[in-house]
C-alpha cells in the first residue's frame, strides 16, 4: 500500500471521534438525567463542559502543533480523550454520585477533542498537494458527516447496554483510531520555526484589523449555526422521551434526521459553490433566512413529527452555510495566516454548541414560544448583518473570478463536446466545414495554410 494511501485512512477516522463527543450523549441525556437525579441545566452542562473545553483549547492546540509538530500532539490528545471517557464511565460505574467526577471527564475529553480534527486538517495540508488535499480534506469532511448522523443511533444502541457504555465506548474508539493513525499515517519532517507568542497574537490582531469587518459576522454565523443545532436536538431529545415516551434506536434515528438532511445539503453545497465567493456569500444569507423561518414555524406546531419535519427546513439551512464559511474563511485569508485563523474559527464554533443546551434550558424555562422566537430573532439579525458585511475584500474576489472563469470556460467545453456526442447541441458552421475537410483530405487545408502563412511571418521577423 502507497504511503498516500496509508496517510488518508490514518487520517480520516480523527473527525469522527471528535464528532462523536456530543453528538452521541444527545440521545442519553433524558436517562442520565432520571438516573443521576439531575436538573435540566446540570445535563445541559454535560454537553457545555466538553465544548468550552475544546473551545478554549483548540488555538492553544494550533500553535503547539506548529512549535511540536501535528503527529505528536494529535496522539497525545486522542490518549486525553480517552482516558476522560473512561474516567466517566468508570464514576458512573462505582460511584453513587458520579456526576461531579463525569464533569471532570468531559472536560478532558473537550481538552483532547481540541487537537483531533481541526489538527488533523492541517496535517492533510502538510502531507497532501493539490488535487491531493481536496480528496483528503473531502474524505475527513465525509468522515465528520457521517459522524453527525450516526452517532445518535449508536448512543442509543450504547444505551441499550446502560447509559454509562457511551462513555466506556470512547476508549476503545480513541483506541482504534489512534493506532491506524500511529503506524498508518507519517509526518514529514519540517523545519519548524514557532512564532512566539507575542508575534503570533500581534499576528491575529493583523488579520482582524484588515479582515475584521467581515471575518466577525462569519465567525459569530458559524456559531449560531452549531448553537442552534444542538440547542434543539437537546429539546428535541427531551421532548421525544419525556412527552412521546420514543425513546432507544427509534428516538436515535429520529434525531439523525435533521443530521442527515444537513449534511446532505453541506456535501451538495460544496459541490455547486466551487471557489465562487459571490455565490457562497448569498447561500450563507439565505440559509440564515431559512433557518429564522424554520424557528418562527415550529413556534407554533404542537407535534413531534411535524416539529422535526419544520426543523429539516432549518437543517437545510446550516447545510447551506456552514461549506460556505469554510471556505470563505480558507481562501480569503492568506496561506501564513490560515492556521490561526481556522483554529481560532473552530473555537468559536465549539462556543456555540457549548452555549446552546443551557440557554435552551433557561428560554424553554420562561415559555417554548419565547425560546423559538428569540432563535429565530437572532438568525434573522445576523442574516440582515450579514447582506451588509459579509464581503470579503474584493481583490480576493478578483483572483478567484480570473480562476472562475477559466474553469467556467473549459466546463463549457466539456459539455459542448458531450451535447454534441449526444446530438443535442448542434455544431457551428465552422466546426462542420473543419469536420467534412478532414474526412476528405485527412486534414484541413484552412488550418495548413495559416501555418504556412505564420511560419514566414516568424522567418521575416528573424
Amino acid at each position: 500500500m502507497a504511503q498516500h494511501t496509508k496517510n488518508l485512512i490514518g487520517l480520516t477516522g480523527i473527525p469522527l471521534v471528535m464528532v462523536l463527543g456530543n453528538s452521541m450523549l444527545i440521545p442519553v441525556l433524558p436517562t442520565m438525567k432520571a438516573k443521576m437525579d439531575l436538573t435540566s441545566l446540570q445535563t445541559s452542562l454535560l454537553i457545555t463542559a466538553f465544548s468550552i473545553a475544546a473551545g478554549l483549547v483548540i488555538p492553544l492546540a494550533g500553535y503547539l502543533s506548529d512549535r511540536f509538530g501535528r503527529k505528536i500532539i494529535i496522539l497525545l490528545s486522542l490518549i486525553v480523550y480517552g482516558l476522560g471517557g473512561l474516567l466517566a464511565g468508570l464514576a458512573a460505574l462505582w460511584w453513587d454520585k458520579p456526576y461531579s467526577i463525569i464533569m471532570i471527564g468531559r472536560v478532558l475529553q473537550g481538552i483532547g477533542a481540541a487537537g483531533t480534527a481541526p489538527i488533523a486538517m492541517a496535517l492533510a495540508g502538510d502531507l497532501f498537494q493539490g488535487a491531493s488535499e481536496s480528496k483528503a480534506l473531502g474524505l475527513m469532511e465525509t468522515s465528520n458527516g457521517l459522524g453527525k448522523v450516526l452517532s445518535p443511533i449508536f448512543g442509543s444502541l450504547l444505551a441499550l447496554i446502560s447509559w454509562y457504555m457511551v462513555f466506556l465506548a470512547f476508549p476503545v474508539i480513541c483506541g482504534v483510531v489512534l493506532l491506524l493513525f500511529l503506524f498508518l499515517t507519517k509526518e514529514n519532517q519540517q523545519e519548524r520555526q514557532p512564532m512566539p507568542v507575542k508575534q503570533y497574537l500581534h499576528a491575529i490582531g493583523q488579520v482582524f484589523k484588515q479582515h475584521g469587518k467581515w471575518l466577525v459576522p462569519a465567525f459569530f454565523i458559524g456559531s449560531i449555526c452549531l448553537f442552534t443545532l444542538f440547542g434543539v436536538l437537546f429539546y428535541l431529545s427531551d421532548l421525544l422521551e419525556e412527552k412521546y415516551k420514543i425513546d432507544g434506536v427509534i428516538k436515535g434515528g429520529f434525531l439523525a434526521i435533521p443530521l442527515l438532511v444537513m449534511s446532505i445539503a453541506a456535501y451538495l453545497t460544496g459541490l455547486i459553490i466551487k471557489k465562487k465567493l459571490g455565490l457562497m456569500r448569498w447561500f450563507v444569507i439565505v440559509g440564515m433566512f431559512m433557518l429564522s423561518a424554520s424557528y418562527v414555524l415550529a413556534s407554533f406546531v404542537k407535534g413531534a413529527y411535524v416539529l422535526i419535519g419544520i426543523l429539516v427546513l432549518g437543517s437545510i439551512g446550516t447545510g447551506m452555510i456552514l461549506p460556505c464559511l469554510n471556505s470563505m474563511i480558507v481562501g480569503a485569508v492568506e496561506k501564513a495566516e490560515r492556521g490561526m485563523i481556522t483554529s481560532l474559527y473552530s473555537g468559536v464554533r465549539f462556543i456555540g454548541v457549548a452555549v446552546g443546551p443551557p440557554i435552551f434550558t433557561w428560554l424553554l424555562g420562561i415559555s417554548r414560544t419565547v425560546m423559538f422566537t428569540s432563535i429565530a430573532g437572532l438568525s434573522l439579525v445576523f442574516g440582515v448583518l450579514a447582506i451588509f458585511f459579509l464581503k470579503p475584500k474584493q481583490a480576493q474576489q478578483q483572483v478567484q473570478g480570473a480562476g472562475e472563469a477559466d474553469a467556467q470556460a473549459k466546463e463549457r467545453k466539456a459539455w459542448r463536446q458531450v451535447s454534441e456526442l449526444l446530438g443535442i447541441e448542434p455544431q457551428t458552421p465552422e466546426e462542420k466545414r473543419r469536420e467534412a475537410a478532414v474526412r476528405k483530405f485527412g486534414f484541413d487545408p484552412n488550418e495548413l495554410i495559416k501555418r504556412i502563412l505564420s511560419g514566414r511571418k516568424e522567418k521575416e521577423k528573424n
